[in-house]
């Protein structure tokens, strides 16, 4: 039986048993299409930084407020939503989400100005947040511990398919035509996707059967008066650190200080993608195999190398950059699989839903902040090359080598899970 034929009352499997496999792929390459369109309206922020910044006559700054605004946004509407996310079926819940999310990311398309734009990015991003959250608890709730990084691996490819497809297709319709037309494509897109998500994912119900009313000031309590959780939570923010406060602004170096064009990014986002998009899988397999908690190690050391080398180039030809951003592409956005694995083995079932949101919240907060902060630090020279992305790079590096060992102190609980010390 496929997922498009569950009856629509059906409930999902106790955390830890999940579908069987054949359903189990259909439902995870659904959430996948779900998590690349809302990550496609995120990542298409950034490769076109220089034409906001040139069209707008914005600086650093300015750019960092307009990336920072939509995680900002996410994480205030992923707090909101923690109270709320548990009392309802999973499935609906994400599709009143994303339907929010599709009218908002039309109203970008359709923004007149620098100050209306950002006000979308921040509608934007009060949908999108929490959508991210409830597509991996729907990971969670389906999928066992033993097959989670995998599973999570297959989702995350949606990073490294809107690198490789929505990003170059971004740049090219934002060059060819206007920066408008990603976001209108993208939003007709999006409700391609919201059908068939309507069609395919069954009713997720089974958490509610454990579902107890908490008071807003107890469920605070439940999430954040436990150690572990707090461990959880300190991982994604240092990850988001050791991330995002280089990321935002790899295209606007690459065209200002090593001379790559703004048509040639496509390309640098295109190979990296079509890497990740084979690696993350990889990483998945190998981290199920020989731990979650070894594999972020490993990857996380092998990351600092092109973070360095990434906030560091001199210029250089398109044929030499491209090693470099493929392995940052490949090692940076590899720790997220065996991060997330983790992170969601670290909470009980019954609370999930509502650490997730929590947790979705809290990422996003550690996105902007990290962001904000890079703006912060990076200047603009007279000749307009940016000053200081070397000074971002080593910060990077120290959130890094910070993430390693609070991912080391994080204990899994998940009931059903195999290999829990991994």
């Amino acid at each position: 039986m496929t997922a498009a034929a569950t009856p629509p009352n059906a409930t999902a499997a106790p955390a830890g048993i999940g579908p069987a496999p054949r359903r189990e792929l259909t439902l995870l390459l659904t959430l996948a299409a779900v998590q690349f369109t809302h990550i496609v309206d995120f990542m298409i922020m950034m490769p076109l930084g220089p034409q906001f910044m040139r069209l707008f006559g914005i600086g650093p700054q300015a750019f960092g407020a307009l990336v920072s605004a939509y995680t900002f946004a996410a994480a205030a509407s992923g707090f909101v939503a923690a109270f709320w996310v548990d009392r309802f079926d999973r499935k609906r819940g994400l599709l009143t989400l994303y339907v929010g999310f599709i009218g908002a990311t039309a109203l970008c398309g359709f923004a007149p100005n620098y100050p209306l734009l950002l006000l979308a990015r921040i509608v934007a991003g009060a949908f999108g947040g929490v959508i991210g959250a409830l597509v991996l608890a729907i990971v969670a709730d389906v999928v066992p511990y033993a097959r989670r990084a995998r599973a999570t691996a297959i989702v995350s490819a949606a990073f490294s398919m809107a690198a490789v497809a929505g990003v170059p297709l971004a740049l090219w319709l934002a060059v060819h035509l206007s920066w408008r037309a990603p976001f209108l494509v993208l939003a007709g897109a999006s409700i391609g996707v919201a059908i068939v998500s309507l069609r395919v994912l069954p009713s997720l119900r089974a958490h509610l059967a454990h579902h107890q009313g908490h008071a807003p000031f107890e469920r605070l309590r439940l999430i954040f008066g436990v150690r572990n959780h707090l461990r959880a939570f300190g991982l994604m923010v240092t990850l988001m650190f050791g991330g995002f406060t280089v990321i935002p602004f790899i295209a606007p170096y690459n065209v200002a200080n090593v001379g790559i064009t703004e048509a040639d990014l496509a390309i640098i986002y295109f190979f990296g993608g079509v890497a990740t998009l084979v690696s993350s899988q990889v990483f998945g397999r190998l981290a199920d195999r020989y731990g979650k908690k070894r594999m972020f190690t490993i990857l996380g050391f092998a990351s600092i190398v092109p973070i360095l080398i990434t906030t560091h180039l001199p210029p250089l030809p398109l044929v030499a950059v491209l090693p470099f951003s493929t392995l940052f592409f490949i090692l940076v956005t590899g720790r997220f699989g065996p991060a997330m694995a983790l992170v969601t083995g670290s909470v009980d079932p019954r609370v999930r839903g509502s650490f997730m949101s929590f947790n979705s919240s809290i990422q996003q907060l550690g996105a902007g902040a990290a962001a904000m902060t890079a703006g912060m630090i990076i200047g603009r020279a007279a000749d307009g090359t940016l000053t200081h992305y070397g000074a971002v790079g080593w910060l990077a590096v120290s959130a890094t080598l910070v993430a390693i060992m609070t991912a080391r102190s994080i204990r899994v609980v998940d009931l059903g899970a195999a290999g829990a010390s991994r």
